[in-house]
């Protein structure tokens, strides 16, 4: 019997074993720097699925690890979550991990806790049928993202000095293969103006006037951003716009805007800065890369800027085409090779430390953040089949 067959079958064997994990998983809240519960439940899946070694690190990234080959994989999916937002857009509770009619439902079963707990079923399958002997496989759940992405892959690689040879990032992708992501970065622009009487605003420079000229221009360049044909064009919207003044019968003499910049293939932080830059030099204006700094439920605060660069892999990769490969003799079918909307743990893996990286996750990326979220048992179960797949073929 070939191999595709004897490993899809035992992932459809464990599909019960799967969307059990997932359901146990989802039914505990687990958000940003809140991951210790979910953390735990998954080491522990990791110890019953006889993985070689396993550990919480000091970020708290849960780490398991198979074989001891000099070729390195990883599976990485983020095992926090946003929160519920309004409960009463939820047709079902977003904590029940319901399993019904095909699907795991709630909160991260999508976005994204479906994907590393497919990477442990694929571990197990590995396990059994037998892990090539050059290979060393790591399944990650890694903590943070939602609130910084890429943080917890900063911390793997200069922290704990693990650097796959590729990684394979699980965040869904309605189990077609992606190969990139536009970057993103956050702005503040801060606007400095002069207080006076309301009566006589004239005496006074207005902060939010300042704000509101920049604003209008920022929607001007939004329009004229780079494109690239594969990633598609550069974006940048205001998100936030906060003002103060001494009084409400003063001139407001702060002004605060926030940027979210999206950036496609040869845009970077500095040509961001610049555009922002040029469009406040005649202001009394400070242009600034946010940082991000927390502490993890380990106790560690860590951080890093609020850049998480562009990447993308070409079509032609010899890891791509191994996933190609993969999906083929397991599905009989050619896959969709496309990239993701939104930003993943990729910016770091890839876009800082240039380790190849391939996506291919359960779940529809649409449902991301979105109430009523849910993933098919069967992405799961081909999810399962082609980590454990692409890990054979390596």
């Amino acid at each position: 019997m070939e191999q595709s067959k004897i490993i899809y079958d035992k992932a459809k064997e464990y599909a019960g074993y799967t969307a059990n994990n997932l359901s146990k998983l989802i039914r505990i809240k687990s958000l940003s720097t809140k991951e210790k519960g979910v953390a735990e439940a998954m080491l522990q899946m990791m110890k019953d699925a006889g993985f070689d070694e396993v550990k919480i690190d000091g970020l708290g990234n849960v780490i398991g690890r198979i074989g001891t080959g000099k070729k390195v994989i990883a599976i990485d999916g983020h095992i926090d979550t946003v929160d519920m937002g309004n409960i009463d857009d939820w047709d079902f509770d977003p904590l029940s991990g319901e399993i019904k009619d095909g699907y795991v439902l709630g909160r991260g079963s999508a976005d994204q806790t479906g994907g590393p707990v497919a990477g442990i079923t694929a571990g197990r399958i590995l396990k059994e049928v037998g892990v090539p002997n050059d290979i060393t496989l790591y399944v990650t759940g890694t903590v943070m993202e939602e609130d910084c992405d890429g943080l917890c892959w900063k911390y793997i690689v200069e922290e704990n000095k693990l650097k796959p040879d590729c990684v394979i990032v699980t965040e869904p992708t309605n189990l077609n293969i992606y190969r990139g992501h536009r970057g993103r970065m956050e702005i503040e622009v801060s606007f400095y103006g002069l207080s006076a009487h309301g009566s006589a605003p004239e005496r006074g420079k207005n902060a939010i006037y300042m704000a509101s000229h920049a604003a209008l221009e920022i929607e001007k360049l939004n329009e004229r951003l780079a494109v690239d044909e594969f990633l598609g064009k550069g974006s940048i919207t205001i998100s936030e716009f906060v003002s103060s003044s001494p009084s409400l019968c003063a001139v407001a003499d702060f002004a605060k805007i926030h940027l979210d910049r999206r950036l496609t293939w040869g845009e970077d932080k500095e040509l961001a800065l610049n555009q922002v830059r040029e469009i406040v030099k005649d202001m009394n204006a400070k242009v600034e890369l946010l940082n991000y700094k927390e502490t993890a439920f380990t106790g560690l605060e860590y951080r890093m800027e609020k850049y998480y660069p562009t990447w993308k892999i070409e079509e032609d990769h010899p890891v791509i085409q191994t996933g190609v490969k993969a999906f083929t003799e397991l599905f009989g079918k050619e896959p969709l090779v496309d990239k993701w909307t939104f930003s993943t743990n990729g910016v770091t893996i890839n876009g800082i430390y240039k380790i190849p990286v391939i996506g291919f996750g359960p779940g529809n990326e649409e449902l991301a953040h979105a109430p009523n979220e849910k993933v098919p048992v069967e992405h799961l179960v081909k999810a399962s089949a082609f980590y454990a797949m692409f890990v054979n073929i390596y």
